[in-house]
């Protein structure tokens, strides 16, 4: 197969590239930026660099594909997050239309089945519902749950406070996922069209806040680590006053509400996630070298 992958060689391109090349499949990874094409071609990919702002170059990219991997590289810096996911999304639908692709993979989020109220996966909704639309295609939007790589934010804050914290903690429940089990489901999706799910979750292991602060603490020697729950006030003043914009502060709280409530998983609890392998105790080592090297 010609598959095509958006995204570079992040945390789920790089293993998804890997998994995908060694299959004897043609990839194409696309990146904006030139100096990682030696790097992508060093994995047996080819390399296209442009923008995904640049539709004509995304239209191009696509063409004669059998299948195309979509997301939204993440851009804290826009003034509107929403609409920055929407324009991709426009953009990404047109070029799927005018190269004639017909499986179509889009890297979604759990929370996603909702329209609002969910911070920046309002912008996953407006994306998954822009290639809805398109018709005669096989449409799978992957949906993972709260990446492991983001329990590394709060290792400032342990260092600091010596808890956690946020809007969301204590019995709250933290469904959790290793991009490395993404990648896996994804390349799985890629390559068997005739199993196509409209929406697949993924996600490798579940615990509540509680017990993520006692695996994470005993990995870095601190047992009686907690995860305590702050207020919306309280956790948006700590973000703006660390530099990050009004806009995209308020959507990490909103989005941080939403799992407080169990909003963001009440529709992943209603179905079948494909389960990956990484569980948070295979995780915690990782965590810890990281603490110990910041």
């Amino acid at each position: 197969m010609k598959i095509v992958l958006t995204g570079s060689l992040g945390h789920i391109g790089r293993p998804l590239t890997q998994q995908l090349a060694a299959k004897g499949h043609r990839v194409t990874v696309i990146s904006s930026r030139q100096e990682k094409r030696e790097e992508i071609e060093a994995l047996g990919a080819l390399a296209a660099i442009g923008s995904l702002t640049d539709s004509h170059f995304v239209t191009t990219a696509f063409a004669g594909a059998d299948a195309v991997y979509c997301m939204i590289p993440p851009d804290f810096g826009q003034a509107d997050q929403v609409a920055y996911y929407q324009s991709l999304g426009r953009i990404y639908a047109q070029a799927i239309q005018q190269a004639g692709v017909k499986r179509v993979v889009h890297l979604s989020s759990y929370g996603a089945h909702l329209p609002s109220g969910t911070g920046f996966i309002s912008g996953s909704y407006a994306v998954e519902q822009e290639l809805n639309a398109i018709p005669g295609i096989e449409l799978t939007h992957i949906r993972p749950t709260f990446f492991y790589y983001n329990l590394l934010h709060f290792i400032p804050m342990i260092r600091t406070a010596g808890f956690i914290g946020a809007v969301y903690g204590g019995s709250d429940r933290l469904t959790m996922v290793d991009p490395e089990d993404i990648a896996s489901a994804i390349a799985e999706a890629m390559q068997t069209p005739e199993r196509t799910e409209r929406v697949r979750y993924v996600a490798s292991d579940d615990r509540t806040c509680n017990e993520v602060a006692a695996v994470l603490g005993q990995a870095i020697g601190m047992p009686e680590l907690e995860w305590q729950t702050l207020t919306p006030e309280q956790v948006l003043a700590g973000l703006i006053a660390h530099g990050m914009p009004q806009n995209a502060a308020e959507n990490l709280v909103e989005l941080g509400l939403a799992l407080h409530t169990g909003k963001l998983r009440e529709d992943y609890d209603q179905q079948v996630a494909v389960t990956g392998s990484i569980s948070l105790d295979a995780y915690a080592p990782v965590f810890a070298r990281a603490f110990r090297s910041k």
